[in-house]
């Protein structure tokens, strides 16, 4: 009886480190994430970050050169690259967005809905403790013509209803988005002027944005004007101006459902 040897191709170790690799790149990505959630939200909390990604790279150069040398040499592994490739690539999409945002929109943190006269954020002892003392700096007029080019749709809202209707719907439209309000004066006194105090949090890295909103009476009903402002870094990535915008489509669909 005789035996039949069988030669296998050995499996290629580039393909073996780099699926090693994004697995444990993806678990210090993971965790990282968690950190930078739970704790207070800064831009050195985000360096676990990048060195997570800068391991992800790693694995992706290796899932390259595993490619390269099982079609040169026939080795086995092809199965442990691609997934490797697939898992790195899928880790950086998020990475890559970001990417993309920092180079196409200006570098802004703090967007308004009146530009010329923005709302001033509260000093009380309320809003700044939640603020942790902090108040978001004013823009100069030019930063504030960068944001008009940038977010035309980031504009005032103007209904056709007193002012305390208007001020009513504003916080139910806060309230609606998730928004912790602060506080909630109503319209009056000498100015006539209600404002609202809220802060806002991503739902990945829960970092948060300042907001005000300002309710002014009209001869022909109410305007609302809202500013948000990031407190993380100096620029937003075009969340201050989405969150305007669906801000006034809440008020919008409760003027609707009047």
């Amino acid at each position: 009886m005789h035996r039949r040897l069988v030669f296998e191709e050995p499996v290629s170790r580039a393909a073996l480190w780099s699926r090693r690799l994004a697995w444990f790149a993806l678990a210090v990505l993971a965790l990282a994430l968690l950190a930078f959630r739970t704790g207070e939200p800064s831009v050195e909390g985000l360096a676990p970050v990048a060195a997570a990604y800068l391991v992800v790279l790693l694995a992706l150069l290796l899932s390259l050169m595993a490619f390269a040398r099982i079609w040169q040499s026939g080795h086995r592994g092809v199965g442990m690259a691609a997934g490797a490739f697939l898992l790195c690539v899928l880790m950086l999409g998020p990475a890559a967005y970001i990417g993309v945002r920092l180079l196409t929109l200006p570098a802004l943190a703090d967007v308004s809905t009146d530009i010329d006269d923005p709302p001033a954020f509260s000093r009380s002892r309320a809003a700044l403790d939640a603020r942790a003392g902090r108040v978001p700096p004013d823009l100069d007029i030019e930063r504030r013509r960068l944001q008009r080019r940038a977010y035309p749709k980031a504009v005032p809202i103007v209904l056709e209803v007193p002012a305390d209707i208007a001020f009513d719907i504003a916080r139910r439209a806060a309230l609606a988005r998730g928004w912790q309000v602060l506080e909630a004066i109503r319209p009056g006194g000498r100015s006539g002027a209600g404002r609202i105090e809220a802060v806002a949090r991503s739902r990945v890295l829960r970092t948060a944005e300042d907001i005000t909103i300002r309710i002014r009476p009209r001869a022909d009903g109410s305007r609302i004007d809202i500013r948000s402002a990031s407190r993380l870094g100096p620029h937003d990535l075009g969340v201050n101006a989405a969150r305007i915008a669906a801000f006034a489509e809440e008020v919008e669909l409760l003027i609707e459902t009047r």
